[in-house]
């Protein structure tokens, strides 16, 4: 188990509106402007210039791609009849909420059923947004979209409704896959969100507040964020998202699905200029392994760890730029503690990789099979040590 502590903390404190959608809003008043970039600089450089200003046509093609998600959830409610007795009325709150009828003693009150009793009924739960990745019904959307759904409800351009079925939902990431019966659908062409550049434009589509097909345009603010104690590097973006556009795409001016819109900065529960996208690489990683074994398996070695700034270095002895993660607590039954690692210690590197923050601890954890094993750079009191320590797998809903 990794789990950060004061580091991760801290940005939860300022990440306190930092809150998941179920949807996405856009609005884009004004075409950018052209500024002047070096053809040479790079190809993709030269393919945004020629379609800014021509997100018409990538809309046109893209949106019978992006679909609704409607969610219910079947709850039991208790009904009274309207004809009833005020004894009637009070055998009901006695039977169903243990209050005894006025005026009877303990001995005397009914034990016989009621007329009224529990019955099922479904509900609405939320709405969110997802797109077809396989023309053979398969559709991406967050988990947190699908997340304690009965039913899951989708609805394409056409206005054609079907229940799908969800194949598989991964919490860490916000990711979930699901399936409708359907065929020949139009589906995103996926892109690379490692080549994703800082500037670059992008446009999102979804239903933010059940507006179907809402389209906003923004740049991509910056890479690699990490929010709340999620393990995935988020993608960050000025374009408008709100609630009802989480599932989403993040879409380049190719056409080309970047990432799946999935949470904001928010004090107000509406889009204040951050949103934050999973990058598409990580997301199609995750619904690879979703569609194969429904769910993702994934590794701890049982640590507790921070950051390690300045002056923890300096109060542990650490001399030089301060670097890697110090260990804040041990699993005692988990193979980091059984392998002679210690409270105190810091951790430098990881399968010959440098540690610079925790999450690249905690992610590269995460992601290693349990059953193998990992190979740790660990600074021990002044000496330096490498550990070959086992990963187990992470027990749910336990953190990594």
């Amino acid at each position: 188990m990794i789990a950060m502590h004061s580091g991760f903390m801290c940005l939860r404190k300022i990440l306190t509106t930092c809150i998941f959608l179920a949807g996405v809003s856009f609005s884009y008043a004004q075409s950018p402007s052209t500024t002047s970039i070096d053809p040479q600089n790079s190809q993709a450089a030269q393919s945004n210039r020629r379609v800014i200003g021509d997100f018409a046509d990538l809309v046109e093609k893209a949106s019978p791609a992006v679909v609704n998600i409607r969610t219910t959830e079947r709850v039991t409610v208790y009904q009274v009849p309207s004809n009833i007795t005020p004894q009637d009325q009070a055998e009901f709150l006695r039977r169903f909420f243990g209050i005894p009828i006025p005026g009877l003693p303990q001995q005397q009150q009914p034990k016989s059923p009621n007329q009224a009793g529990p019955k099922s009924q479904e509900q609405e739960r939320g709405t969110g947004s997802g797109f077809v990745i396989d023309g053979s019904g398969f559709i991406l959307t967050n988990a947190h979209v699908v997340e304690g759904a009965t039913t899951i409800y989708v609805t394409l351009t056409d206005k054609r409704e079907f229940k799908a079925k969800l194949i598989g939902s991964d919490p860490k990431t916000d990711v979930a896959l699901v399936k409708i019966d359907a065929s020949n659908l139009i589906k995103l062409p996926i892109g690379e969100s490692s080549k994703v550049r800082v500037g670059e434009w992008v446009l999102a589509i979804g239903s933010p507040f059940g507006f179907d097909n809402t389209v906003s345009a923004g740049i991509v603010s910056a890479k690699g964020r990490e929010v709340n104690d999620s393990i995935t590097p988020f993608i960050q973006t000025d374009v408008a998202i709100n609630p009802g556009n989480s599932g989403g795409p993040l879409i380049n001016t190719r056409g080309e699905v970047i990432g799946i819109n999935s949470q904001i900065y928010s004090k107000s529960g509406g889009f204040m200029g951050i949103s934050f996208a999973i990058p598409i690489d990580e997301a199609i990683r995750i619904s690879d392994i979703l569609r194969t074994n429904g769910r993702v398996v994934r590794g701890r070695i049982g640590i507790t760890i921070t950051e390690l700034n300045k002056e923890l270095a300096e109060s542990i002895g650490f001399i030089g730029r301060p670097r890697g993660v110090l260990i804040r607590g041990l699993d005692p039954n988990a193979p980091a503690a059984q392998s002679g690692i210690e409270v105190g210690d810091v951790i430098l590197k990881i399968n010959d990789k440098d540690i610079e923050k925790g999450a690249d601890l905690t992610r590269t954890v995460s992601e290693v099979k349990p059953g193998t094993r990992v190979r740790l750079l660990v600074w021990h009191k002044g000496v330096t040590r490498e550990l070959n320590v086992p990963v187990v797998e992470i027990d749910t809903p336990r953190k990594s």
